[in-house]
């Protein structure tokens, strides 16, 4: 395969908006800029608005029978292998330090009179014991799994430490400051603790696995001989976190038969967005080759939408590249197209931030929403809360709460008309409520209690919301990626004045490509900062009505 062409699909990629991380590059710079001589683009370049191509269907066709039970079969989450082994070495670390402290405290001295050296010994060597298991290999899933091998790797481990420690103390001579009783009983004690753990822990992983739950769900883009090569080197590396949910492809038979390696063909490329819909998978496969241009970019413009990492199979290439430019499961070799936006700790950052922060700002509002409560009740007869059904993560249906802003007689749960100024729907107290967007408070609830929205993310909106009388699906292309992440209360489209009315095509195109600017640049900063501007924001009542 020629590398011009490498560079010239690479190009495409970048401008059509899919990211490609600059550690894993398959092209240099220069190859890339003579693709587009007008515009440099280089790796690390991000395109927030997608151009045309990228239009999803407002509607998703129907799965097969087959199709639909393995997508039901694959409804619960998976359990992220970085998040587990991440917590398995905060948890060995805490151990060593809680009972190294503990003995401390019971035989030695209190921890107001905590001499230095202890200060030193009892962090020093919980850290220099994890850098140990980690080198050792202790911290694999395949690892965690295996008792006896968790027990050699560990005592191993354990024995290495204190010798160190030990050496470092005859040589520093500190001997006669350290209590011999301490020392011994922390290797014992710590011993102990460390193994308990480790039994109780191969028993909840062996479990996790037995159930699919530790394994990356995989679904292959493209069948005949290409799939089946994938697919059998993938087995031959015996254990590895890849498990194969079934094969989606447009070609007929005679191509592209109905059974690869063993694996079932559940449907095309646009039934596999509608089982990305339903079923919970993490990594899509493009098993083309990378010289089948145009046909990997019609996939792309179909699959960019779903929140899934999406790969290109480099296996049976003939061009090779540096080993950073791919990545690799096992040693097998893929070329990254796209990464889930959040994924593994970050998720875990982004829980703690919705639920810490959303939990403290429920409580300082919890005042005001009660005169708001008060004040809906007074004004007109009816319920003080409006529930309505909005897309959320991955465009399920979820029900958000806002304080009632219209007449019983007149809302609108489907949001077919859009609010208007001066609309006659809405109660004196609603007008009020919903310029200063003191209405969306309630939406607390569903970040805290019912999890189904973040403080900061792309604003749900409602299933049939039109802007100049079409749905926002058909308007805005790339519409239904902004849906890749979990929904918001505020978000970055909202404070930079894009809130409120969207009854323009121009306007709903300004509030999505600021809705996928947040998706490519998030993090735990980004949406601290977006909460602390939004109540600044929201003087403005521009657009609100």
């Amino acid at each position: 395969m020629r590398l011009p062409q490498i560079g010239k699909l690479q190009c495409k990629l970048v401008s059509l908006g899919v990211r490609i991380p600059a550690r894993r590059n398959c092209v240099n710079e220069a190859i890339m800029n003579q693709q587009v001589p007008e515009k440099k683009i280089t790796a690390e370049t991000v395109v927030t608005s997608p151009p045309p191509a990228f239009q999803a269907q407002s509607t998703e066709p129907s799965l097969s029978l087959e199709a639909e039970m393995a997508a039901e079969a694959l409804a619960g989450h998976s359990i992220s292998r970085v998040v587990v082994a991440g917590t398995v070495r905060l948890i060995d670390l805490a151990l060593v330090l809680v009972t190294g402290l503990a003995i401390h405290l019971l035989y030695v001295e209190s921890a107001a009179t905590l001499a230095w050296w202890y200060v030193a010994a009892i962090p020093g060597t919980a850290l220099v014991f994890i850098t140990t298991m980690q080198l050792a290999g202790a911290y694999s899933i395949p690892a965690m799994r295996r008792v006896g091998f968790q027990t050699g790797r560990l005592l191993a481990c354990w024995l290495l430490v204190f010798g160190l420690m030990t050496s470092v103390v005859f040589l520093a001579k500190l001997g006669e400051e350290f209590s011999r009783v301490w020392f011994a009983a922390w290797f014992v004690v710590g011993l102990i603790a460390l193994l308990v753990f480790r039994m109780a822990l191969a028993s909840f992983v062996n479990r996790w696995a037995g159930e699919g739950l530790l394994e990356r769900r995989a679904v292959i883009v493209g069948g005949g001989e290409r799939a089946e090569a994938l697919i059998r080197a993938l087995e031959a590396q015996g254990d590895d976190d890849i498990h194969i949910c079934g094969i989606f492809d447009d070609r007929g038979d005679d191509r592209s038969p109905q059974s690869v390696a063993g694996y079932r063909k559940l449907g095309t490329i646009s039934e596999l967005v509608a089982f990305g819909r339903k079923a919970k998978i993490d990594l899509l496969i493009v098993t083309l080759p990378i010289t089948a241009e145009s046909r990997v970019l019609q996939l792309l413009k179909k699959l960019w939408v779903l929140p899934v990492d999406i790969r290109l199979a480099a296996h049976t290439n003939g061009l090779r590249f540096r080993p950073r430019t791919y990545s690799f499961v096992g040693r097998i070799p893929f070329l990254d197209v796209a990464d889930k936006p959040i994924a593994d700790w970050d998720v875990v950052a982004k829980w703690l931030f919705d639920h810490l922060v959303g939990g403290l700002i429920l409580l300082l509002a919890a005042p005001f929403m009660l005169l708001v409560a008060l004040a809906v009740r007074l004004d007109s007869r009816g319920p003080i809360l409006f529930k309505q059904r909005r897309y959320g993560f991955n465009n399920e249906l979820i029900e958000v709460y806002k304080f009632r802003s219209m007449y019983t007689e007149a809302t609108d749960a489907t949001a077919n008309k859009l609010v208007t100024r001066d609309d006659p729907r809405v109660t004196r107290v609603g007008r009020f409520i919903r310029r200063t967007s003191l209405d969306e408070l309630p939406q607390l609830f569903n970040v805290v209690f019912k999890g189904d929205l973040s403080l900061v993310g792309p604003r749900p909106h409602a299933v049939q919301a039109k802007a100049s009388e079409r749905l926002y699906g058909d308007v805005v292309d790339g519409y239904f990626a902004r849906h890749r992440v979990k929904p918001g209360i505020t978000g970055w489209a909202q404070i930079n004045g894009w809130r409120g009315e969207t009854d323009t095509e121009e306007k709903l195109r300004h509030r999505v490509e600021h809705d996928l600017y947040y998706i490519e640049n998030w993090s735990v900063l980004f949406d601290f900062y977006i909460v602390l501007m939004t109540p600044f924001r929201m003087l403005s009542s521009e657009n609100a009505y």
